[in-house]
Protein backbone atom coordinates (compact mmCIF):
# COMPACT_ATOMS: atom_id res chain seq x y z
CA UNK A 1 0.00 0.00 0.00
CA UNK A 2 1.60 3.37 -0.96
CA UNK A 3 0.02 6.36 0.52
CA UNK A 4 0.99 10.23 -0.41
CA UNK A 5 0.02 12.79 2.08
CA UNK A 6 -1.06 15.96 -0.03
CA UNK A 7 -2.33 19.55 1.00
CA UNK A 8 -1.79 23.02 0.95
CA UNK A 9 1.38 24.45 2.12
CA UNK A 10 1.74 25.14 5.92
CA UNK A 11 -1.13 22.40 6.73
CA UNK A 12 1.34 20.18 8.86
CA UNK A 13 1.69 17.60 6.39
CA UNK A 14 5.71 17.60 7.05
CA UNK A 15 4.66 17.79 10.65
CA UNK A 16 2.24 15.35 10.90
CA UNK A 17 4.87 12.58 8.62
CA UNK A 18 7.38 13.17 10.92
CA UNK A 19 5.93 11.92 14.05
CA UNK A 20 4.05 8.93 12.66
CA UNK A 21 7.05 8.20 10.46
CA UNK A 22 9.82 9.61 12.52
CA UNK A 23 12.18 9.52 9.52
CA UNK A 24 12.99 13.42 9.66
CA UNK A 25 11.29 15.12 6.65
CA UNK A 26 11.92 18.77 6.79
CA UNK A 27 9.50 20.70 8.72
CA UNK A 28 9.42 24.86 8.48
CA UNK A 29 7.18 27.62 9.12
CA UNK A 30 7.17 28.57 5.27
CA UNK A 31 5.52 27.55 2.43
CA UNK A 32 7.32 24.87 -0.08
CA UNK A 33 9.69 23.11 2.66
CA UNK A 34 9.32 20.35 1.39
CA UNK A 35 11.11 20.57 -2.12
CA UNK A 36 10.91 17.26 -3.28
CA UNK A 37 9.25 13.52 -2.13
CA UNK A 38 10.03 12.25 1.20
CA UNK A 39 9.30 8.69 1.40
CA UNK A 40 8.79 6.17 4.59
CA UNK A 41 8.35 2.23 4.61
CA UNK A 42 6.64 0.95 8.00
CA UNK A 43 5.43 -2.37 8.95
CA UNK A 44 1.69 -2.57 9.36
CA UNK A 45 0.93 -3.51 12.65
CA UNK A 46 -0.55 -7.13 13.03
CA UNK A 47 -0.71 -8.87 16.17
CA UNK A 48 -1.75 -12.23 14.42
CA UNK A 49 1.67 -12.17 13.44
CA UNK A 50 2.81 -12.52 17.08
CA UNK A 51 0.97 -14.92 17.82
CA UNK A 52 1.84 -17.32 15.07
CA UNK A 53 5.53 -16.31 15.75
CA UNK A 54 5.09 -18.42 18.96
CA UNK A 55 3.40 -21.07 17.72
CA UNK A 56 5.84 -21.38 14.47
CA UNK A 57 8.97 -20.28 15.81
CA UNK A 58 10.29 -19.39 12.86
CA UNK A 59 13.20 -17.66 11.33
CA UNK A 60 12.28 -14.79 10.06
CA UNK A 61 8.61 -13.23 10.65
CA UNK A 62 7.91 -10.52 7.88
CA UNK A 63 5.05 -8.03 8.46
CA UNK A 64 3.34 -6.49 5.59
CA UNK A 65 4.43 -2.67 4.51
CA UNK A 66 3.42 0.49 3.72
CA UNK A 67 4.84 3.39 1.67
CA UNK A 68 4.42 6.66 2.86
CA UNK A 69 5.11 9.62 0.34
CA UNK A 70 5.04 13.15 1.64
CA UNK A 71 4.51 15.46 -1.76
CA UNK A 72 5.08 19.41 -1.84
CA UNK A 73 2.16 21.45 -0.86
CA UNK A 74 0.53 22.40 -4.06
CA UNK A 75 -1.09 25.68 -4.46
CA UNK A 76 -3.51 27.44 -6.58
CA UNK A 77 -1.79 27.27 -10.46
CA UNK A 78 0.20 23.96 -9.76
CA UNK A 79 -1.04 22.67 -12.67
CA UNK A 80 0.77 24.82 -14.78
CA UNK A 81 3.65 25.30 -13.17
CA UNK A 82 2.67 27.43 -10.21
CA UNK A 83 4.77 27.24 -6.72
CA UNK A 84 7.26 24.46 -7.20
CA UNK A 85 5.16 23.18 -10.47
CA UNK A 86 3.37 20.70 -11.26
CA UNK A 87 6.43 18.14 -11.52
CA UNK A 88 5.53 16.89 -8.07
CA UNK A 89 1.94 16.14 -9.70
CA UNK A 90 3.84 12.96 -11.19
CA UNK A 91 4.42 11.96 -8.15
CA UNK A 92 0.46 11.74 -6.62
CA UNK A 93 0.25 9.27 -9.74
CA UNK A 94 2.69 6.67 -7.95
CA UNK A 95 0.13 5.88 -5.31
CA UNK A 96 -2.75 4.36 -4.63
CA UNK A 97 -4.48 6.28 -2.09
CA UNK A 98 -4.71 10.41 -1.00
CA UNK A 99 -4.60 11.16 2.14
CA UNK A 100 -4.98 15.35 2.21
CA UNK A 101 -4.10 16.68 5.06
CA UNK A 102 -6.30 20.04 6.08
CA UNK A 103 -5.26 22.77 8.04
CA UNK A 104 -8.85 23.07 10.80
CA UNK A 105 -6.55 25.20 13.45
CA UNK A 106 -6.52 29.06 14.35
CA UNK A 107 -2.60 30.03 15.09
CA UNK A 108 -1.00 33.57 13.91
CA UNK A 109 2.81 31.99 14.73
CA UNK A 110 2.43 29.90 11.17
CA UNK A 111 2.21 31.12 8.01
CA UNK A 112 -0.48 30.51 5.32
CA UNK A 113 -1.14 30.68 1.61
CA UNK A 114 -4.46 32.32 2.43
CA UNK A 115 -5.44 35.17 4.91
CA UNK A 116 -8.14 32.73 6.52
CA UNK A 117 -8.79 28.88 7.45
CA UNK A 118 -11.04 27.19 5.23
CA UNK A 119 -10.98 23.52 4.67
CA UNK A 120 -13.55 23.13 2.01
CA UNK A 121 -11.92 25.94 0.23
CA UNK A 122 -8.51 24.30 0.53
CA UNK A 123 -10.29 20.86 -0.76
CA UNK A 124 -11.36 22.90 -3.85
CA UNK A 125 -8.08 24.11 -4.73
CA UNK A 126 -6.55 20.93 -4.54
CA UNK A 127 -9.06 19.07 -6.16
CA UNK A 128 -9.15 21.60 -8.77
CA UNK A 129 -5.33 21.62 -9.59
CA UNK A 130 -5.67 17.57 -9.54
CA UNK A 131 -8.91 17.64 -12.53
CA UNK A 132 -7.09 20.28 -14.28
CA UNK A 133 -4.30 18.14 -14.88
CA UNK A 134 -6.08 14.82 -15.76
CA UNK A 135 -7.98 16.97 -18.48
CA UNK A 136 -4.71 18.03 -20.24
CA UNK A 137 -3.92 14.43 -20.24
CA UNK A 138 -7.23 13.31 -21.55
CA UNK A 139 -7.86 15.61 -24.06
CA UNK A 140 -4.06 15.07 -25.41
CA UNK A 141 -4.96 11.47 -25.81
CA UNK A 142 -8.57 11.91 -27.23
CA UNK A 143 -6.70 13.99 -29.88
CA UNK A 144 -4.44 11.47 -30.09
CA UNK A 145 -6.76 8.49 -30.19
CA UNK A 146 -9.89 10.32 -31.68
CA UNK A 147 -8.39 11.74 -34.87
CA UNK A 148 -10.07 11.22 -37.38
CA UNK A 149 -13.05 8.45 -38.68
CA UNK A 150 -10.10 5.35 -38.97
CA UNK A 151 -9.51 5.82 -35.29
CA UNK A 152 -12.73 6.06 -34.18
CA UNK A 153 -13.81 2.91 -35.97
CA UNK A 154 -10.65 0.84 -34.54
CA UNK A 155 -11.02 2.45 -30.98
CA UNK A 156 -14.84 3.10 -30.43
CA UNK A 157 -15.24 2.50 -26.54
CA UNK A 158 -11.52 4.44 -25.81
CA UNK A 159 -12.80 7.40 -27.42
CA UNK A 160 -16.27 7.15 -25.54
CA UNK A 161 -14.35 6.98 -22.48
CA UNK A 162 -12.16 9.74 -23.21
CA UNK A 163 -15.30 12.10 -24.22
CA UNK A 164 -17.22 11.10 -21.33
CA UNK A 165 -14.20 12.08 -18.95
CA UNK A 166 -13.85 15.30 -21.14
CA UNK A 167 -16.64 16.20 -20.06
CA UNK A 168 -16.80 15.54 -16.95
CA UNK A 169 -13.41 16.99 -15.70
CA UNK A 170 -14.27 20.26 -18.07
CA UNK A 171 -17.32 20.95 -15.09
CA UNK A 172 -14.99 20.27 -12.47
CA UNK A 173 -15.74 16.72 -11.25
CA UNK A 174 -12.97 13.94 -10.87
CA UNK A 175 -12.94 10.99 -11.96
CA UNK A 176 -13.40 9.04 -8.92
CA UNK A 177 -17.11 10.73 -8.91
CA UNK A 178 -17.98 9.39 -12.35
CA UNK A 179 -20.36 6.75 -11.96
CA UNK A 180 -19.70 4.35 -15.49
CA UNK A 181 -22.44 2.90 -17.14
CA UNK A 182 -20.19 0.20 -19.05
CA UNK A 183 -17.76 -1.57 -17.44
CA UNK A 184 -15.21 -1.37 -20.35
CA UNK A 185 -15.34 1.94 -20.55
CA UNK A 186 -14.25 2.58 -16.48
CA UNK A 187 -11.98 -0.46 -16.92
CA UNK A 188 -9.94 2.14 -19.86
CA UNK A 189 -10.62 4.83 -17.50
CA UNK A 190 -8.90 3.24 -14.57
CA UNK A 191 -5.71 2.44 -16.93
CA UNK A 192 -5.21 6.01 -17.28
CA UNK A 193 -4.26 5.99 -13.90
CA UNK A 194 -6.10 9.66 -13.65
CA UNK A 195 -4.83 11.85 -10.17
CA UNK A 196 -8.60 12.66 -9.44
CA UNK A 197 -9.54 9.24 -9.83
CA UNK A 198 -6.87 8.54 -6.31
CA UNK A 199 -9.45 7.33 -3.69
CA UNK A 200 -9.07 10.33 -0.94
CA UNK A 201 -8.95 10.41 2.98
CA UNK A 202 -9.17 13.64 4.73
CA UNK A 203 -6.59 14.02 7.43
CA UNK A 204 -7.37 16.94 9.53
CA UNK A 205 -5.04 18.47 11.40
CA UNK A 206 -6.79 20.22 14.30
CA UNK A 207 -6.10 22.02 17.35
CA UNK A 208 -5.01 19.82 20.81
CA UNK A 209 -8.06 20.92 22.57
CA UNK A 210 -10.09 19.59 19.35
CA UNK A 211 -8.51 16.28 20.63
CA UNK A 212 -10.39 16.86 24.46
CA UNK A 213 -13.76 17.41 22.81
CA UNK A 214 -13.63 20.98 22.32
CA UNK A 215 -16.05 21.80 19.85
CA UNK A 216 -14.57 22.76 16.27
CA UNK A 217 -16.77 24.70 13.99
CA UNK A 218 -14.47 23.80 10.93
CA UNK A 219 -14.19 20.12 11.67
CA UNK A 220 -18.06 20.14 12.39
CA UNK A 221 -18.50 21.84 8.59
CA UNK A 222 -15.80 19.36 7.18
CA UNK A 223 -17.05 16.29 8.63
CA UNK A 224 -20.70 16.94 7.29
CA UNK A 225 -19.03 17.52 3.46
CA UNK A 226 -17.15 14.00 3.43
CA UNK A 227 -20.04 12.66 4.95
CA UNK A 228 -22.26 14.15 1.80
CA UNK A 229 -19.24 12.90 -0.85
CA UNK A 230 -18.93 9.51 0.67
CA UNK A 231 -15.51 9.88 2.18
CA UNK A 232 -13.95 9.59 5.16
CA UNK A 233 -12.29 11.91 7.74
CA UNK A 234 -9.21 11.20 9.92
CA UNK A 235 -8.70 13.51 13.21
CA UNK A 236 -5.67 13.95 13.88
CA UNK A 237 -3.26 16.68 16.48
CA UNK A 238 0.36 17.08 14.45
CA UNK A 239 1.53 18.68 17.19
CA UNK A 240 0.21 16.27 19.75
CA UNK A 241 1.55 13.23 17.26
CA UNK A 242 4.65 15.10 17.41
CA UNK A 243 5.17 15.21 21.45
CA UNK A 244 4.03 11.20 21.24
CA UNK A 245 6.99 10.46 18.80
CA UNK A 246 9.83 11.96 21.42
CA UNK A 247 8.15 9.72 24.19
CA UNK A 248 9.01 6.31 25.81
CA UNK A 249 6.61 2.97 24.57
CA UNK A 250 5.07 2.70 27.78
CA UNK A 251 4.48 6.86 28.27
CA UNK A 252 2.80 6.79 25.02
CA UNK A 253 0.15 4.33 25.90
CA UNK A 254 -0.32 6.64 29.42
CA UNK A 255 -0.59 9.66 26.80
CA UNK A 256 -3.10 7.76 24.35
CA UNK A 257 -5.49 6.59 27.02
CA UNK A 258 -5.43 10.29 28.56
CA UNK A 259 -6.44 11.13 25.62
CA UNK A 260 -9.02 8.57 25.26
CA UNK A 261 -7.27 6.73 22.14
CA UNK A 262 -6.48 3.06 22.12
CA UNK A 263 -4.04 3.66 19.25
CA UNK A 264 -1.68 5.92 17.90
CA UNK A 265 -2.28 7.74 14.62
CA UNK A 266 -0.14 5.69 12.63
CA UNK A 267 -1.87 2.46 13.67
CA UNK A 268 -5.31 4.14 12.74
CA UNK A 269 -4.20 5.48 10.01
CA UNK A 270 -3.32 2.57 8.39
CA UNK A 271 -6.87 0.44 8.97
CA UNK A 272 -8.01 3.72 7.31
CA UNK A 273 -5.70 3.03 3.96
CA UNK A 274 -6.86 -0.32 4.58
CA UNK A 275 -10.74 0.25 4.57
CA UNK A 276 -10.18 3.15 1.89
CA UNK A 277 -8.81 0.45 -0.64
CA UNK A 278 -10.28 -2.34 0.13
CA UNK A 279 -7.49 -4.55 1.36
CA UNK A 280 -6.77 -7.57 2.99
CA UNK A 281 -4.35 -9.68 4.86
CA UNK A 282 -3.48 -13.35 4.28
CA UNK A 283 -1.02 -15.19 6.35
CA UNK A 284 1.62 -17.99 5.56
CA UNK A 285 3.09 -19.64 8.45
CA UNK A 286 6.11 -22.31 8.80
CA UNK A 287 9.85 -22.58 10.16
CA UNK A 288 11.09 -20.86 7.85
CA UNK A 289 8.89 -17.38 7.62
CA UNK A 290 5.53 -16.14 9.34
CA UNK A 291 4.81 -13.62 6.93
CA UNK A 292 1.61 -11.22 5.79
CA UNK A 293 0.28 -10.58 2.51
CA UNK A 294 -1.72 -7.77 1.49
CA UNK A 295 -4.16 -8.30 -1.27
CA UNK A 296 -7.20 -6.43 -2.82
CA UNK A 297 -10.42 -7.83 -1.52
CA UNK A 298 -12.14 -10.59 -3.73
CA UNK A 299 -9.37 -11.63 -5.20
CA UNK A 300 -9.12 -15.58 -5.88
CA UNK A 301 -7.13 -18.26 -4.17
CA UNK A 302 -4.33 -18.53 -7.68
CA UNK A 303 -4.07 -14.58 -7.48
CA UNK A 304 -3.43 -14.19 -3.75
CA UNK A 305 -1.06 -17.42 -4.43
CA UNK A 306 0.39 -14.99 -6.99
CA UNK A 307 1.78 -12.26 -4.35
CA UNK A 308 3.62 -14.72 -2.74
CA UNK A 309 5.88 -16.01 -6.25
CA UNK A 310 4.38 -16.21 -10.13
CA UNK A 311 5.00 -19.71 -9.84
CA UNK A 312 2.82 -20.62 -7.18
CA UNK A 313 0.16 -18.56 -9.68
CA UNK A 314 0.95 -20.52 -12.52
CA UNK A 315 1.31 -24.11 -11.64
CA UNK A 316 -1.55 -23.62 -8.82
CA UNK A 317 -3.25 -26.36 -7.86
CA UNK A 318 -5.03 -26.29 -4.59
CA UNK A 319 -5.10 -24.32 -1.62
CA UNK A 320 -5.04 -25.48 2.15
CA UNK A 321 -6.63 -22.59 4.33
CA UNK A 322 -7.34 -22.69 7.99
CA UNK A 323 -8.78 -18.99 9.90
CA UNK A 324 -6.48 -17.63 11.92
CA UNK A 325 -9.00 -17.49 15.05
CA UNK A 326 -9.53 -21.24 14.66
CA UNK A 327 -5.82 -21.67 14.64
CA UNK A 328 -5.11 -19.48 17.49
CA UNK A 329 -8.02 -21.43 19.65
CA UNK A 330 -6.96 -24.50 18.97
CA UNK A 331 -2.64 -23.93 19.41
CA UNK A 332 -1.26 -25.85 16.09
CA UNK A 333 -2.13 -26.59 12.97
CA UNK A 334 -2.56 -29.95 13.85
CA UNK A 335 -5.16 -29.95 16.05
CA UNK A 336 -7.24 -27.61 13.78
CA UNK A 337 -6.85 -30.38 10.74
CA UNK A 338 -8.25 -33.06 13.50
CA UNK A 339 -10.97 -31.07 14.29
CA UNK A 340 -11.52 -30.42 10.43
CA UNK A 341 -10.95 -27.06 10.36
CA UNK A 342 -8.57 -26.89 7.66
CA UNK A 343 -10.55 -26.82 4.37
CA UNK A 344 -8.77 -27.62 0.95
CA UNK A 345 -9.61 -24.70 -1.80
CA UNK A 346 -9.33 -24.97 -5.23
CA UNK A 347 -9.33 -22.40 -7.69
CA UNK A 348 -12.70 -20.07 -7.18
CA UNK A 349 -11.55 -19.80 -3.33
CA UNK A 350 -12.19 -15.77 -2.50
CA UNK A 351 -9.55 -15.53 -0.06
CA UNK A 352 -10.25 -13.87 3.46
CA UNK A 353 -8.68 -11.77 5.94
CA UNK A 354 -7.13 -13.66 8.28
CA UNK A 355 -6.64 -17.02 6.11
CA UNK A 356 -3.68 -18.60 6.93
CA UNK A 357 -2.39 -20.73 3.66
CA UNK A 358 -0.54 -23.25 2.58
CA UNK A 359 -0.36 -23.16 -0.73
CA UNK A 360 0.05 -26.32 -3.16
CA UNK A 361 1.25 -25.95 -6.22
CA UNK A 362 3.26 -28.00 -9.29
CA UNK A 363 5.31 -26.16 -12.25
Amino acid sequence: MKLGLVGLPNVGKSTLFNAIMQVGAEAANYPFSTISPTVGMVPVPDPRLQALEKMYDPKVVTPAVVEMVDIAGLVQGSSKGEGIGNQFLSHIREVDALIHVLRCFEDENVAFVYPDIDPLRDIETVNLELVIADLDLVERRLEKTGKGKKNEKLYPREVEALKILQESLTNGIGARHIEWEIPEDQKYAESLNLLSSKPVLYAVNVHESAMTGQENPLLAKLTAFAEEEGSKVFVVCAKIEEEIAALAPEEKEMFLEELGLTQGSLDRLIAAGYELLGLISFLTAGPKEVRAWTIRQGLKAPQAAGKIHGDLERGFIRAEVVAFDDLERLGSYNKAKENGLVRVEGKDYLVKDGDVMLIRFNV
